[in-house]
Parts: structure tokens; sequence; C-alpha cells
């Protein structure tokens, strides 16, 4: 008699567990969501690795990036150009000392923390919307559409810093002016010398008068030359030229590097086969590969940021207008001026991005 009444408390019991297990199973989907992804733990992850691993590549070869960029800009016709890799980072140590290896990094790395911050958190989060959550296969015109997305807006969001940092990397390098009226100034000694566009150069004393007119101590801070572009070039918008034919030129590149990257990482890093020395030979030539196919649009880039600096004698209309005048000038060459310190440079930053991304994304827990 007591049996009947103890297995209906136990079916019902069981019955429970079914329905507390059918639950579940219902709920699972819903957390598999993109509810709140943007607070989410995994995606601030993304975020603190991607801005460190972004600040440490840019350190690392802060001279040659330097070094790239007067390289990308200097007058073409002149015998004081920085020529060859070595003796240009010579002679940058000879006349500036450690802080011209450091030059504009400061801006650099506060430019490069956001931007590489936004650029690998938009590709994770890209990848994860293109392929429904894990629901389709990740292919590489994938990659390189979520790579091109992040590029652009990694761009956006920080090119004001870029342009700055540019024009702080050549201030004090000692390229000669093409400003008639600074090239005219009165210069110390018997024999005149070209005039040289550096507000600290400590190479001659016959420089600093010409210098001083070019550019003033407060001009060489962060906030000074952002103060001076949008005083003396046109305000806010200023700060943006240039930014047309950057992300057309950081749209291929990023996408290339990222798929590059992750292509290589299947070949160079199969399971069992992570070490670190191979990690960073991934990140090298994912970096190098894209660099070169889209190096003539990060001279572009540049010749357009330094525009409005009347010293060095460029005036631009447009993009377009800067193509053809680099071309017409400097001819094909003149588009990949710069290119064998940018490829020595590319090698270890990327791939001291890419491995101080996966590090810390694994140490702070993100898959």
């Amino acid at each position: 008699m007591t049996s009947p009444q103890t297995s209906a408390p136990a079916l019902r019991a069981e019955d429970k567990v079914e329905a507390s297990s059918h639950s579940v199973k219902i709920s699972e989907p819903e957390t598999k969501k993109p509810v709140g992804t943007w607070l989410s733990p995994q995606l601030s992850s993304y975020f603190i690795a991607g801005g460190i691993a972004g600040a440490a590549s840019r350190t690392v070869v802060s001279p040659l990036e330097r070094l790239k960029i007067i390289q990308q800009v200097q007058p073409p016709s002149s015998d004081k150009q920085y020529k060859g890799v070595w003796s240009s980072l010579v002679r940058m140590w000879r006349e500036e000392g450690f802080k011209g290896f450091m030059r504009g990094n400061g801006i650099n790395c506060l430019r490069i923390i956001p931007y590489s911050a936004v650029q690998f958190t938009t590709y994770e989060q890209l990848k994860k919307w293109f392929t429904g959550y894990g629901a389709k296969t990740l292919d590489t015109p994938t990659r390189l559409c979520a790579g091109a997305l992040a590029g652009i807006t990694s761009v956006c969001t920080t090119y004001p810093l870029d342009l700055v940092r540019s024009r702080l990397s050549i201030a004090t390098a000692s390229i000669p002016l093409q400003n008639p009226a600074a090239a005219a100034a009165p210069s110390i000694g018997a024999a005149a010398q070209p005039a040289l566009a550096s507000a600290y150069h400590t190479a001659s004393a016959s420089v600093r008068p010409v210098a001083a007119a070019v550019f003033t101590p407060q001009d060489l801070t962060m906030w000074g030359m952002t103060l001076k572009v949008m005083r003396e070039e046109g305000g806010v918008r200023a700060l943006y030229r240039g930014l047309v034919p950057t992300a057309m030129g950081v749209a291929p590149y990023v996408g290339i590097n990222f798929a590059s990257y992750e292509a290589l990482r299947g070949v160079i890093t199969p399971p069992g086969k992570s070490s670190v020395h191979r990690k960073l030979l991934c990140g090298a030539l994912a970096g190098s590969i894209s660099q070169t196919l889209t190096y003539p649009f990060d001279v572009l880039r540049r010749k357009m940021q330094v525009t409005g600096m009347n010293a060095l004698g460029y005036k631009y209309n447009g993009a377009l207008d800067a193509l053809r005048s680099i071309v017409r000038t400097e001819g094909i060459k003149g588009l990949y001026r710069g290119l064998w310190p940018n490829l020595m440079k590319v090698a270890p930053s990327i791939a001291t991005s890419f491995f101080t991304y996966e590090l810390v994304k694994d140490f702070l827990g993100a898959s």
C-alpha cells in the first residue's frame, strides 16, 4: 500500500529533473546570443591585449619607424638626404641622441594603443558576426573582409594622432627646407649651408636661427603641434588630411595581414609545434607580405599628412593630385621610398604585435 504513495512522488521528482534539464537545454542558445557583448569580459580582454600588443610592437621599432617617415617625405633633390638604413640611424643618433630614436614615439604609442585595441577587438567581433558565432566556417574572404573593416574602424578613430605623430617625427630631422624665405635666412660662417628643418638640431649652430623660424619649442609637443595644425591649416578638418588614402591603404593592409597570419599559422604552427620562434615567424611573414603589397598607399598618406608643412614644399589638392605629382617628379620608385627600412621595421613589429596579443589574451583567459 505504501509503494504507490512513495512511487508517485518519485516519478514527480523525475519529471521535475527532466523538466529542469529541458529548461537548461532551451536556455543554452540564449546564452550564446550576443546580448551585451560590448561589455563582456572577453571583449575587454581583446581590447586590453590589443592595446598592449600595439604599444610593445611600436616601441621596439621606433627608430626605424621614424626613419621610414623621414625618407618618405624628404625632398628628392638634395645632398642632405637620409640615405641607407644604418648610416641614417647613426646620423640620427649623432645629431639627436636617444631622443632622436624615440622622437614621436610617445604620441605614436598614445595613438597605437587605442588603434591596435580597436583593430583587434573589431576583428575578433566581426569574425563572430560573419560566421554566426561559429555556425559557419571562417574562410579567407571572411578574414579579409573582417580585417579590412577593422582597419578602417581603427584608422577613423585615431587618425588625428597619426597626423600629429608624423609631424613630430620629421620636425627635428635635418631635412633641407624648400621654403625660399627660410632658405634665404642669414647663416653663420663664411660658407652658406642649406637650411634645415630642425628645431632642436645639434649638428650646427648655423641651423638654429632658421629652425626657430619654422618650429618653436612649444610646437614640438603633442598638444602644441595639434594646435599649430589647427591654427594654420584650417581647424579640425586639417587633422584629417589624408584620411581617404589612408583608409584605402589600411583596409587591404590589415585584411591581408590578418588573413596571412591565420593562414600561415595553420602551416607554421600546427598542433604540437607552436614554439615562440614559430609564432614570431608567422607574424613577421604576414606583416612583410601585407606591407609590401600596400606600401604605395602608405607613402601617399605621409605626403598628404605633411602637405601643410610649407618648409618641405609639398602642395597637393588631393590624393589623386599627390599621386600624379609623385609619379611625375620621382617616378614609380617614389611610391616605394623608405620600403627597405620599413620592411626591417614591419617584420619585428608585426611579429611582436601578434605574439604579445596572443600571450596577453591567453593570460586574461580570452579565447
